[in-house]
């Protein structure tokens, strides 16, 4: 097999080429031939060496097939340091993406370039890692401290343009990237430039306060991790100890998250949500069916968020609505959303206009009969979803795929009023449709498989993470919120107070705690919707009976400005004696002898109550795997990544 690295001499100057694709992973093949090519342009008529890859990219990261096994030699940070020590300079010429030990050599390079549309970064904390290979000690050196802290803390990549501004990239390159960095690199040999070791920099003056200030920030944006805390000592390290021992503080605490808890779930998440995207029954060869305009059947917040999903994807949109005042409100919500996106500087103005231009409306379903597929966002209404399928049946071309977006009805009932049962299937959106990122995608008893796999492709086309789901009451997600929920209510009518099963999940690492989900969602929707059950369908009476109380006195959640808690203008929850009043009543009522809680208590009941129907939905079939189940709750209830999602979480914890 020959090497992914190869080795030529153009005039004075060296070239080390990369070549492993897709991504010119780190892979130990990849290490060994960047030293051997090191060793041999050591002893050439080389003056100057460039490093360069071939492909889509630069190094976009390590060879994720090697997690999790003993390391071969050589290591990343031998390389790196070896790129540093080369007595040639050495110009390492980014395209693409150039992402953690991507970057890190790069920052072992002399020199460093890039063409325009490149990004770097260093997203090892979102593995719950901190960079291994002297990234910790270079970028502050070439950034400065709070640049470094910034990049590394958040993970997010940064355009060249920045890189440049802050010092990690020193030049931009337009046209041809190798051109650009051979004439560099003879224009470093003949003037005599020689290396320019990052590790002999000075690090910029900074405020000493710095530090104390990201921990105090990062201990409420990454509530719990280790990792973020780590990066804040080793950059504080390289401020304050000499290089070896910097780079040995780096080892070390890198070592140390390796075998961590956080970073092993962290990564399941990772490869959890490479396996969900795959469905395991799908023939390979199932040809796509084509997408290239879609409809959306309601134009309240979630049609309008769907809608926009799929704009920004560079998609058009029909949003369908029942008369002109519903047209012009959902077109109004769907102006408003731009605008906001604009404001927090997530879309320029430009870009804005451009995907709000891509929505059109209409209140007729003629309109539809040349889309490709059609997602229907209505509300919660059986019968009304199944009106709906039977004049998209009519009206639209064959082949074209009909969605219905509901977070719990049988998609099998609404296929089957339609004659074309195998172009059905569910697609759960989660509110706020244009910003979350999970979708469930419901496949129904006929559901075709070139439908599936055309959804499964198309949800990444427009940013989503899908997971497949089989067809059961509230799927996968909301199903397992059921106990959950019950769960809760009951905690409360044995002695919890609502602010204490909240503080013990949020402390637990869940975005929310589950009484302030349920005021956010609106207790009226659970309210209304076994208001059309019969009673024996309903359940027990205890898990229900407090938030019925509640809406019954018109506290509706944050909407009507009380719920379990009270509202101020700013949202702020603020507890209220009466809510403890109806939970007493309600515990009186049942005969619950009420007692003190503990918080471990009340996370191993609610966590419990998660898991046990997690393992009821694998042995049903619904879910394909557990790690699909944690990738559901990861991305679409606020279950802390860092633990790996319900299912891993069991599993660690040996529940």
């Amino acid at each position: 097999m020959s090497s992914p690295v190869k080795y030529t001499l153009t005039g004075n100057i060296g070239i080390i080429s990369i070549d492993n694709p897709p991504v010119n992973a780190l892979s130990q093949a990849v290490r060994e031939g960047i030293m051997e090519a090191l060793e041999t342009a050591g002893k050439d008529a080389s003056e100057a060496l460039v490093i360069i890859c071939e492909g889509r990219t630069f190094i976009a990261g390590a060879d994720i097939s090697e997690f999790g096994k003993p390391l071969q030699d050589p290591w990343l940070p031998a390389v790196v340091n070896g790129i540093e020590a080369a007595d040639k300079p050495v110009v390492a010429a980014i395209h693409g993406t150039a992402l953690g030990g991507g970057f890190e050599v790069a920052l072992g390079a002399h020199y460093r370039c890039a063409v325009p549309s490149a990004k770097v970064g260093l997203p090892e904390v979102k593995l719950g890692l901190l960079p291994g290979a002297g990234g910790t000690q270079r970028t502050p050196r070439l950034a400065g401290v709070e640049a470094a802290l910034d990049l590394m803390t958040s993970g997010a990549p940064i355009t060249a343009s920045r890189a440049v501004e802050i010092g990690l990239i020193d030049r931009i390159v337009e046209g041809d990237l190798l051109d650009g960095a051979l004439a560099w690199a003879r224009e470093l040999a003949d003037s005599g430039a020689g290396p320019r070791r990052t590790t002999k920099q000075a690090i910029p003056e900074f405020d000493g306060g710095v530090f104390d200030e990201f921990r105090s920030t990062l201990a409420t944006r990454a509530r719990q991790q280790i990792a973020p805390q780590f990066i804040v000592d080793c950059v504080e390290g390289a401020t304050q100890l000499s290089v070896d021992e910097g780079m040995e503080l780096e080892r070390n605490k890198f070592a140390e998250l390796m075998e961590g808890e956080q970073s092993v779930a962290l990564r399941h998440v990772f490869f959890a949500e490479r396996a969900a995207a795959k469905v395991d029954d799908l023939p390979k060869d199932v040809a796509l069916r084509p997408v290239e305009r879609v409809g959306v059947i309601g134009g309240g917040t979630m049609g309008g968020g769907i809608a926009m999903s799929f704009a920004n994807a560079g998609i058009p949109v029909t949003l369908v609505e029942v008369d002109d005042e519903a047209l012009q409100r959902g077109l109004s919500i769907i102006d408003r959303n731009y605008a906001g996106s604009v404001k927090r500087g997530k879309l320029s103005e430009k870009k804005a206009q451009t995907n709000r231009a891509l929505i059109s409306g209409s209140t007729e379903y003629a309109d539809l009969a040349d889309v490709d597929m059609v997602i229907e966002a209505v509300f919660e209404d059986p019968e009304l979803k199944k009106e709906i399928f039977r004049k998209l049946d009519a009206v639209c071309k064959p082949r074209a795929i009909l969605a219905t977006n509901t977070s719990y009805q049988d998609v099998n009932a609404i296929a089957a009023v339609t004659s074309r049962p195998k172009d059905v299937l569910g697609t759960h959106f989660f509110s706020p449709a244009h910003i979350m990122k999970l979708l469930e995608v419901v496949r129904g008893d006929e559901t075709a498989d070139d439908v599936l796999a055309t959804c499964m492709r198309l949800a990444k086309r427009i940013g989503k993470v899908p997971v497949v789901s089989g067809v059961c009451y509230g799927f996968i997600g909301n199903r397992m919120l059921q106990p959950y929920a019950s769960q809760t209510q009951l905690l409360l009518l044995e002695g919890a107070t609502p602010e204490q099963v909240d503080i013990a999940m949020e402390s637990f690492g869940m975005a929310m705690g589950p009484l302030r989900v349920f005021d956010l969602a609106g207790l009226d929707v659970g309210y209304k919707a076994r208001q059309a059950l019969p009673d024996d369908m309903k359940g027990d009476p205890k898990t229900y009976r407090v938030p019925d109380r509640l809406v019954e006195a018109g506290r509706l959640g944050q909407k009507s400005g009380a719920g379990f808690y009270t509202y101020d203008e700013s949202r702020r929850p603020m507890l209220d004696p009466a809510v403890q009043d109806i939970i007493e009543e309600a515990a009186i009522e049942f005969a619950i002898a009420r007692r003190e809680i503990s918080n471990e208590e009340i996370v191993e009941r609610l966590v419990g109550a998660l898991v046990e129907e997690g393992r009821k939905i694998l042995d049903e079939g619904i879910a394909q795997r557990a790690g699909d189940i944690d990738i559901v709750y990861v991305y679409g209830y606020g279950f802390p990544a860092w633990r790996g999602g319900p299912m891993h979480y069991a599993e660690s914890a040996g529940l």
